[in-house]
C-alpha cells in the first residue's frame, strides 16, 4: 500500500473512484523515529471541495511530556502525465502529544477525478509524503533546538507579514507591554489585543524575551493576514495561518477570537471558490449552447437545401 524510503513514503490508492466516502489510512510507516499515517478523504470533508490529507502521529502517548517536534511536511498528488504538473503542498507544524495530525488541501477534487488532467490513471492516484523531523525544547536558550523554534517561529511571522522599513518611532527601541517587548509601530494593535481579549497570553509560561517578541510578531502578522480580502489568499496560505494558530495555543495562548476570524475566512474563501466554479459551468453552458444553436441552424439549412421544390414523377425515377 505504501514504501517509506528516506523521508519520503509514497502512496498508491487503487481502485480510487471506488472508495466510500469515508476516510482511508494509510499503512503505518516509520520516519525520523516516529510512526506515522497518512489520512485521505476521497469525497469532500466537511464541505471541502479539495483532496485533502491528515498527516497523523501514531502511537504519541508513549512520548515522554513535554515532548514537541517542528515537522516539515510536503505532500505531493502526482500528475502521471508530467511531473511538473503534479500537485505539491508543504509547510511546517509543531506536533505535541495533544497537537497529533495536521490536515492540508490539495488539488480540487474535480480536477483530481477528471481522467484527461492524469492525476487519475488505471483507477489509481499516488501520492508521495515528505517529512522532515525536529525536535525543539524552548527551555534550552541558546541550543541548536532553541535556534531552531526561533528560525521556525520568524519563519512564520514573514510568512503572513509584508516587510517594511523601520519607521522612526521603530528605530527609538522597544516598548514593554505585558511583559512582551514590541515596537513601537505595534503599540496601538497590541495594547488593543490585551484590552479586547486580555486573555491572550495568560497561560505563556516562557520567560525568554526574545521567544515572547517573536510570539507577538507572529500574532500580529496572522492579524495583518486574516484581515485582508479572502480573495488575497490561496488554501496554501490559510493553511498556513492554521498550522501557526496550532502552534500558538501549544506555547500557552487563548486565540480563539483569531480562530473564529480564520474560520470566517475559510468560509469566504469557499464562497469564492464556489462563485468561481458557478462562473466555469455557466460558461460552458453558454458556449454549449452556442454549438448548438450554430449546429441546429446548419442542420435546418441542410434540409432545406435537401428538399427538392416541383419535383415531378419522371425527375425521381
Amino acid at each position: 500500500m505504501g514504501n517509506p524510503v528516506d523521508n519520503k513514503f509514497t502512496w498508491v490508492i487503487k481502485n480510487f473512484c471506488s472508495v466510500s466516502s469515508k476516510p482511508i489510512y494509510s499503512d503505518q510507516f516509520l520516519i525520523g523515529g516516529y510512526k506515522w499515517r497518512i489520512l485521505a478523504y476521497p469525497k469532500k470533508r466537511d464541505g471541502h471541495q479539495c483532496f485533502c490529507l491528515d498527516l497523523e502521529l501514531v502511537d504519541c502517548e508513549f512520548l515522554p511530556s513535554g515532548w514537541r517536534s517542528v515537522v516539515k511536511i510536503s505532500f505531493t498528488v502526482v500528475n502521471y502525465f508530467s511531473k511538473k504538473l503534479s500537485s505539491q503542498i508543504a509547510l511546517k507544524h509543531l506536533f505535541t502529544k495533544k497537537e497529533r495530525s495536521k490536515g492540508l488541501s490539495l488539488i480540487h477534487l474535480s480536477e483530481l477525478t477528471d481522467k484527461k488532467r492524469g492525476f487519475l490513471v488505471d483507477g489509481e492516484v499516488e501520492i508521495v509524503a515528505q517529512i522532515d523531523v525536529r525536535e525543539t525544547d524552548h527551555k534550552l536558550h541558546g541550543s541548536k533546538d532553541y535556534d531552531m523554534e526561533m528560525a521556525y517561529l520568524n519563519g512564520m511571522a514573514t510568512t503572513f507579514i509584508i516587510n517594511k522599513e523601520p519607521n522612526d518611532d521603530d528605530k527609538a527601541g522597544l516598548v514593554n507591554v505585558k511583559g512582551f517587548q514590541v515596537l513601537p509601530s505595534q503599540l496601538g494593535i497590541v495594547n488593543r489585543i490585551f484590552e479586547k481579549h486580555p486573555e491572550t497570553a495568560l497561560e505563556c509560561c516562557t520567560k525568554n524575551q526574545e521567544l515572547r517578541a517573536s510570539y507577538i510578531n507572529v500574532i500580529f502578522s496572522l492579524i495583518k493576514m486574516l484581515y485582508k480580502g479572502a480573495q488575497e489568499h490561496s488554501t496554501h496560505d490559510l493553511s498556513d495561518a492554521e498550522g501557526a494558530l496550532a502552534y500558538m495555543k501549544n506555547v500557552g495562548f487563548k486565540l480563539d477570537w483569531l480562530e473564529k476570524k480564520l474560520d470566517e475566512v475559510k468560509e469566504i474563501k469557499k464562497k469564492c471558490e464556489r462563485v468561481t466554479e458557478m462562473q466555469q459551468e455557466l460558461h460552458d453552458l453558454m458556449n454549449k449552447h452556442t454549438n448548438v444553436s450554430i449546429l441546429l441552424e446548419k442542420e435546418k439549412l441542410e434540409i432545406k437545401n435537401a428538399s427538392a421544390p416541383d419535383l415531378s414523377f419522371s425527375d425521381v425515377i
